[in-house]
């Protein structure tokens, strides 16, 4: 499946491996151009040039021809992909966030999404030209990041 748009995918400090190789196998599912690594979210391939175990596991080998880099800062990151034309997107529960469901995304669009614990950062939010949340019905505040990122992806394919 081929997307008319272009969609980048940004993870700053995300915790788990295990969320990061979820979220590489949903990219390669919706046709995510790139995926940056920022901050300390771990990369497929450790400091020593060997393939993370945990991440494989759960990426399925989507890891290892999703085009991936890793950026250090997310501010310089995301400030880059706006001087290209990418709109950025923040995936997080805030009084300025629209449902998902009513965000029609453009041509090229770049997802971040936060933290398991924290959310976005108080500095990406702001770079951030839309917030966009996923409604909860249940007695839980948020899913978890990969299962939310998963929805957001594919609600910005459309």
């Amino acid at each position: 499946m081929k997307n008319k748009k272009e969609l980048i995918l940004i993870l700053p400090d995300i915790r788990s491996a295990e969320n990061v190789g979820a979220m590489f196998r949903t990219a390669d599912a919706v046709g995510v151009s790139k995926i940056y690594i920022n901050g300390y979210t771990p990369c497929p391939i450790d400091r020593f040039g060997r393939e993370r175990k945990d991440i494989a596991k759960a990426a399925l080998g989507a890891e290892t021809f999703i085009s991936w880099e890793y950026v250090k800062s997310a501010i310089t990151n995301i400030n880059k992909l706006k001087k290209e034309g990418y709109t950025i997107v923040g995936l997080e529960q805030d009084k300025n966030s629209v449902n998902y469901k009513k965000f029609k995304a453009p041509k090229k669009c770049a997802l971040v999404v936060g933290n398991e614990v924290l959310g976005l950062d108080k500095k990406i939010k702001k770079l951030c030209d839309t917030l966009i949340e996923i409604p909860m019905k249940g007695k839980k505040e948020s899913l978890n990041v990969s299962v939310a990122t998963g929805v957001a992806l594919y609600s910005l394919i459309d």
